[in-house]
């Protein structure tokens, strides 16, 4: 499956360091992922803000030392990286399998 990983480098999130965590990604993500700053995706409260598409997975408060733990946990193995999970976006998310 091809995955977009789109890293928000608006105002809010470029302050709290979403240009490092884009990097971060492009240095680290396989291959058949493709990174992509973004737009502002409306969540500056929790940002850096991180979608995986088209997995509608969202991921907030996002730092580089947890790029290596979302490429290899969900982007390789499918599996949610939930302690990072947007928590209004996914209040009650329990199957950390990812659906094909």
């Amino acid at each position: 499956m091809n995955r977009r990983v789109l890293v928000c480098q608006y105002q809010r999130c470029l302050a709290n360091g979403s240009a490092e965590v884009l990097a971060a990604f492009l240095a680290t993500s396989p291959s058949e992922c493709s990174v992509v700053p973004s737009e502002c995706q409306g969540q500056c409260n929790l940002g850096v803000t991180v979608r995986i598409l088209p997995d509608e997975v969202w991921y907030c408060r996002i730092k580089p030392p947890h790029v290596a733990q979302i490429v290899e946990q969900h982007l390789q193995q499918g599996q949610l990286v939930k302690p990072l999970l947007h928590p209004r976006i996914h209040p009650n998310y329990k199957d950390s399998a990812l659906k094909n």
